[in-house]
């Protein structure tokens, strides 16, 4: 009989000194710490609560406005219970709960700062106004100094990790996705974070470019280790690249050698950098993309079927133990039909992938695009579903798990 009875074949092309490393790495941690005994067995879930808080109350102290966008400073609010922000990993994003009418949903912004921040008690997000966003539009009419606010704690994973990316990274960023790479910058130039970081950073013309200032004084800063390459579009100026981010414009600035490719932009950006990026030939390891936010019309995917355009079903939702069914066109999401029924419905990424919305398909038909479907095997296997995008094609009924 064979030792092992699972397929090694995925783990062949994976080398091993990268794990040796942190063999020793950690032993450098073991001895430089102390050697006195833990005061309290429970230390590991006080550690826990501080660093994936599920809400922080937090106040608006200052906005400072870039014209089309801006930025917010959070900090904690003792008086509603929170002391202290949660420390997060540069790339990672915080999910904004809002109540819009009958409405209460939670939406995601990267968090444009560093996490040395963090420590100092604040968060910042930047905003840009948007075409169809009504959440953003709220945040940037609304919120003042002194706005009281509830974001999560810090969420998903489009951040360095020593084991799988390579030490040099390009990042392709477009528009309001500078956020997370400015965070990345951030933690790069604050010792945080040690990796190269080229930024090709796409926009339409000069007086469009987002945090242009603040990208530059963080590259300034950072010894070499963080470049910034702007590339635009709809003018031709010396210094700047012009037209689009494209493969050999990756490879010009890439160089010879390993590394990572990283992604973050507007929906329409996507589509174009899929194919740029399967031209390099990259190991699927060293490409990673960040989420971007609701999928939209689904009638943009060529699976979707033509006949339920434009229908309306009813959805029939269990959750905190009552039962309330309410109606969802065939062009929306079942968290958002949800949502505007006045549920409170658990959700965090608004992608498919972070799994806060998990809930059971008890009956009905459903529409789930490829492209943003991020469950597990097991749970395609026993019927579950991510309502954030997920669409109906009959009368359907859900058991929305939650602990909010």
């Amino acid at each position: 009989m064979a030792k092992y009875n699972y397929d090694k074949s995925a783990l062949r092309g994976l080398g091993v000194s990268a794990f040796l490393g942190e063999v020793k790495l950690r032993e450098q941690h073991i001895a430089a710490a102390s050697d006195e005994m833990p005061q309290s067995i429970f230390n590991a879930n006080v550690l826990a609560k501080k660093l994936h808080p599920a809400k922080q109350f937090v106040k608006v102290a200052r906005v400072i406005d870039h014209g089309d966008a801006k930025s917010f400073v959070l900090v904690p609010d003792p008086a509603r219970g929170t002391e202290e922000m949660a420390y997060f990993r540069a790339g990672q994003y915080t999910s904004v709960e809002l109540s819009l009418g009958s409405a209460t949903l939670w939406k995601p912004y990267s968090i444009c700062s560093g996490p040395v921040d963090a420590l100092k008690g604040t968060y910042t997000i930047t905003v840009r106004r948007s075409n169809g966003g009504y959440a953003s539009e709220y945040i940037l009419n609304n919120w003042t100094e002194g706005t009281e606010a509830v974001i999560s704690g810090p969420q998903g994973d489009f951040y360095y990790q020593r084991l799988r990316d390579a030490k040099r990274v390009v990042a392709m960023a477009g528009g309001s996705g500078i956020t997370p790479f400015h965070s990345m910058a951030c933690a790069i130039a604050d010792g945080i974070e040690d990796f190269d970081l080229t930024i090709l950073y796409g926009n339409r013309t000069r007086e469009s470019i987002l945090l242009r200032e603040e990208l530059d004084a963080v590259a300034a800063r950072s010894n070499g280790r963080v470049k910034i390459v702007h590339v635009l579009s709809d003018e031709e100026t010396e210094g700047y690249e012009h037209g689009f981010i494209t493969a050999e414009l990756i490879k010009k600035y890439a160089g010879d050698g390993d590394y990572s490719l990283f992604l973050c932009g507007p929906k329409a950006m996507y589509a174009f950098a899929d194919a740029q990026i399967a031209a390099l030939g990259l190991p699927r390891r060293r490409a990673r993309k960040e989420l971007y936010g609701d999928y939209g019309d689904p009638a943009r995917s060529a699976a979707y079927p033509a006949a339920s355009a434009e229908k309306t079903y009813t959805v029939t939702v269990s959750i905190r133990g009552e039962t309330q069914t309410v109606s969802c066109r065939a062009d929306q999401t079942l968290l958002s039909a949800m949502e505007q029924a006045g549920i409170k419905a658990p959700s965090r990424c608004r992608s498919g992938e972070c799994g806060w919305c998990h809930s059971l398909l008890l009956s009905g038909e459903v529409f789930i695009p490829a492209e943003a479907d991020g469950r597990r095997e097991a749970d395609k296997t026993f019927g579950w579903i991510h309502p954030c995008c997920t669409y109906p094609l009959s009368n359907v009924a859900l058991d929305v798990p939650t602990l909010l």
